[in-house]
């Protein structure tokens, strides 16, 4: 996986992010862990789609094991195309996503099952992002939560004050520098336009970031499973 990737894979997690936020009552799609701090909010009695929120984690997981299935049978038999297969089923998964989120428009109840299925299923593809880089063996860089990313950019920031640019270390820092806040912007962009996607769009705003993905699947369907 280029860095290149990364800051576009950053896009797609910012804006399918948003859009769940905004449309599936505060559901995280990428961010998961980030359901936890809402579902205690909704236990002390502050918010609402518990059960949604309860469902984000076990549906994360079905995402990263289905991944993990697909990519090994794939490399198995057809190895140039195992890198290309995650693309797909993250595309597959969102397609899904967007039509489930169609038929609840206008917004059911947050326990209806079929917001509940839409959230499952988006939740899925998010899972799959995230298993991308482990299951490929690249040292990429995170792309769907930005936390550690802003760490490593304020330490990296105070290195070069403290030793400077120069030097092969310089270097490194600096390079490493400049493809982390590609990443940051690239996921605060998708989030906004994920939320203005959303606003004009409804959930066919989802159809860009499945012609995204499926461009890196072409991109990547010949590629080498790892490098």
């Amino acid at each position: 996986m280029n860095k290149h990737e990364d800051t576009i894979l950053a896009m797609i997690a910012g804006y399918v992010d948003t859009v769940g936020f905004i449309a599936l009552f505060g559901l995280f799609t990428a961010h998961v862990t980030g359901n936890f701090v809402l579902l205690g909010a909704e236990v002390a009695g502050v918010g609402q789609g518990a059960l949604l929120k309860l469902l984000a984690f076990p549906s994360f997981i079905v995402g990263i094991a289905l991944g993990s299935v697909i990519f090994k049978f794939t490399e198995r038999h057809q190895s140039p195309n195992a890198a290309s297969v995650l693309y797909l089923l993250q595309a597959a998964l969102l397609v899904s996503f967007l039509v489930t989120g169609m038929l609840i428009t206008p917004a059911m109840g947050s326990d209806a099952s079929m917001v509940l299925l839409c959230g499952v299923l988006g939740t899925m593809g998010m899972g799959v992002q995230n298993a991308r880089g482990k299951l490929l063996q690249v040292s990429g860089l995170p792309n769907t939560v930005m936390t550690g990313n802003v760490t490593q950019i304020v330490l990296d920031v105070i290195e070069l004050i403290h030793r400077g640019a120069a030097g092969g270390h310089g270097q490194q820092v600096s390079e490493r520098l400049k493809w982390t806040l590609a990443a940051m912007c690239g996921f605060a962009a998708g989030a906004i336009l994920g939320a203005l996607a959303y606003m004009q769009f409804s959930f066919v705003a989802i159809a860009l970031p499945v012609a995204v993905l499926l461009a890196l699947a072409w991109n990547r369907r010949a590629a080498p499973a790892s490098h």
